[in-house]
């Protein structure tokens, strides 16, 4: 005898999905800006370190100075590290505005049944308070479906 075990198979939503992904880049590019990046201390000073060393590259590539490649690589790291934290902030908020979106869509009114005293049945929006519903004459709701 053979078990067969089913699993659930969960939709997989794409990490590199084009209609978040590109949006991202350019927010990435877009929170380099220090009044946006102050917020974040630590990716804050990164920046700043980046920039002073790409400043003191541009100026050791001017004069002469050495050990030119050691200093490139380590602008490199710097500014590696500031646009992928910004891009994974901005995936994250295109992957969360995406998911609500996606709730707002599939969002349905809940019916409530109102028994009448007199044996009929109504659905209303259950959002619609008691009070409300009993003081309308009854004639204003259809009939349940049965």
């Amino acid at each position: 005898m053979e078990v067969v075990k089913k699993t659930k198979q969960m939709p997989v939503s794409a990490m590199l999905d084009p209609k978040i992904v590109m949006p991202a880049i350019g927010s990435a590019f877009a929170k380099l800006d220090p009044r946006i990046m102050i917020k974040s201390p630590v990716m804050f000073v990164v920046e700043v370190v980046a920039a002073l060393t790409t400043a003191i590259f541009l100026r050791d590539l001017v004069t002469g100075g050495e050990h030119l490649g050691f200093a490139f690589q380590i602008i490199l790291w710097l500014w590696f590290t500031v646009l992928f934290a910004n891009f994974a902030e901005a995936v994250a908020e295109g992957r969360g505005k995406a998911q609500a979106e996606s709730l707002r869509k599939t969002r349905t009114e809940s019916q409530a049944k109102l028994l009448s005293g007199f044996g009929n049945e109504y659905l209303v929006p259950a959002s619609k308070s008691v009070t409300s519903c009993w003081s309308k004459p009854a004639t204003t709701f259809p009939p349940m479906a049965r």
